[in-house]
C-alpha cells in the first residue's frame, strides 16, 4: 500500500470537510456562501494540519529510525544498498527492517556464543596438552638433579623420556604455529603438477614398518600406472601421510588400509579406508576441530598432537577443495576429497 503524506491530507480533509457540510446544511439559515467560506477553511486547515502530523511529526521520524537501521545493516551485515527495503510505507519499511535486523543480530549471538564454547573448550584443551609433556619432562628433570643422574642406567633412561616428552612438546608447538599461519592466509599453496600415485606408494615405504608392529596391509586400489594432480607436493604428502597413519592407528590388527582413486571427470576422487572399529555418529562433525578427541585417553597412547585432521581440512580447503568422512561403527572410516586432474606428459 502506497502511503503519501500530501495523499492522507487531501482525503482526510476531503472526508472532514464533507462531513462538517452535511451537519451545517442542516442548520436553518446557513446559505451557501457560509457553507463556501466553512467548506475552504475546514479543508485547508485540515488538509494543512494532517500533512504536518504525517510528515514532521511520524514519517520524519520513522524515516530516521529506517535510515539508522539501513546503515547498521549495511555495517554490521555488508549488505549491498540494492537489497534493502525499497517500499514507500515508512512504517512497513521499519517493521520489515527491525524483524530482519533482530533476526540476523540473533543469529550472530548465536554464533558468537558457539564460538566463545568452542575458544572455551580449545584453552582447556591447550592447557592439558601442553602442560602433559612440560610436567613429564620437570619430573624426570628434577629427579636427576635429586641424584638420579649418579645411576647411569636411570639418568639415561630418565634422559631419554625428557626428551620424548619435549619432541611432543615442540610437535605440538609446530602444528598450532602450521595451523595458525593456514587459517590467517600466511601459508600460500604452490601448486605443480604432480603424481599422487608414486607420492601414495612412497608413504607407504614410509609407514611400513609401522603397518608391521600392527600386521596391517597396505594396499592401493587403482588401474592407473600414473595418476597427476594440480596440488602443492609438500602440503598434499602431509594430507595423505596423516591420514594413512591415522587409518594405520585407529584400524584393527590384521587389518586393511586401502588407497582408493577414482575417476571423476576433471578431477579424482582421493579415499583413505581402513576397517577398524569406525566413529560414532556424535563425534563425525567434530573430528576436524583443533585437538579433539574422539577417544582421548586412547589417542594420547598411540601419539600424535590432535591437530592432525585440522591441518588436513585446512590444507584440501586452501586446494578449492573439501574433506569428507563417512564411518559406521565396527564397520571402518573413509575419508575422501577431490584433487583437480593433471595433463598428463
Amino acid at each position: 500500500m502506497l502511503l503519501n503524506p500530501r495523499l492522507i491530507a487531501l482525503v482526510l480533509a476531503f472526508i472532514i470537510t464533507a462531513i462538517s457540510l452535511i451537519f451545517m446544511s442542516f442548520v436553518p439559515d446557513t446559505s451557501a456562501g457560509t457553507l463556501f467560506v466553512a467548506g475552504i477553511s475546514t479543508f485547508t486547515t485540515t488538509a494543512i494540519l494532517t500533512f504536518y502530523v504525517y510528515e514532521i511529526l511520524i514519517f520524519k521520524e520513522v524515516g530516521e529510525l529506517y535510515d539508522i537501521i539501513q546503515q547498521l545493516k549495511l555495517k554490521d551485515f555488508n549488505v549491498s544498498r540494492k537489497k534493502l527495503n525499497r517500499t514507500a510505507n515508512p512504517l512497513k519499511k521499519l517493521g520489515d527492517e527491525l524483524f530482519v535486523y533482530v533476526a540476523k543480530k540473533q543469529q550472530q549471538v548465536e554464533e558468537l556464543r558457539k564460538l566463545e564454547q568452542f575458544r572455551r573448550e580449545f584453552l582447556a584443551d591447550i592447557s592439558h596438552e601442553l602442560k602433559t609433556p612440560i610436567f613429564a619432562a620437570q619430573g624426570f628433570v628434577h629427579t636427576l638433579l635429586d641424584g638420579a643422574k649418579d645411576d647411569p642406567k636411570v639418568r639415561d633412561k630418565f634422559l631419554n623420556k625428557a626428551a620424548k616428552s619435549l619432541d611432543g612438546l615442540d610437535a605440538l608447538v609446530h602444528d598450532l604455529v602450521t595451523l595458525s599461519q593456514m587459517e590467517n592466509g600466511e601459508i600460500k599453496m604452490k601448486v605443480v603438477r604432480l603424481d599422487i600415485l608414486k607420492l601414495t606408494e612412497e608413504i607407504f615405504e614410509q609407514l611400513e614398518k609401522k603397518a608391521a608392529l600392527r600386521n596391517v596391509q597396505l594396499k592401493i586400489v587403482s588401474e592407473q600406472k600414473n595418476i597427476w594432480i594440480n596440488a602443492d607436493s609438500q602440503r598434499i604428502s602431509q594430507v595423505m601421510t596423516n591420514l594413512i597413519d591415522n587409518a594405520i592407528k585407529y584400524g584393527k590388527d590384521n587389518g586393511l588400509v586401502e588407497v582408493g582413486f577414482e575417476d571423476d571427470r576433471k578431477e579424482w576422487l582421493i579415499t583413505v579406508k581402513d576397517d577398524g572399529p569406525g566413529i560414532a555418529p556424535q563425534h563425525l562433525s567434530r573430528i576436524f576441530e583443533r585437538l579433539y578427541r574422539v577417544e582421548k585417553s586412547r589417542s594420547k597412547d598411540m601419539g600424535g598432537t590432535g591437530l592432525g585432521l585440522a591441518i588436513v581440512k585446512h590444507i584440501v580447503n586452501a586446494h578449492k577443495s573439501r574433506i569428507a568422512v563417512m564411518s559406521k561403527v565396527n564397520q571402518g572410516t573413509t575419508f575422501s576429497f577431490k584433487m583437480n586432474k593433471a595433463e598428463s606428459m
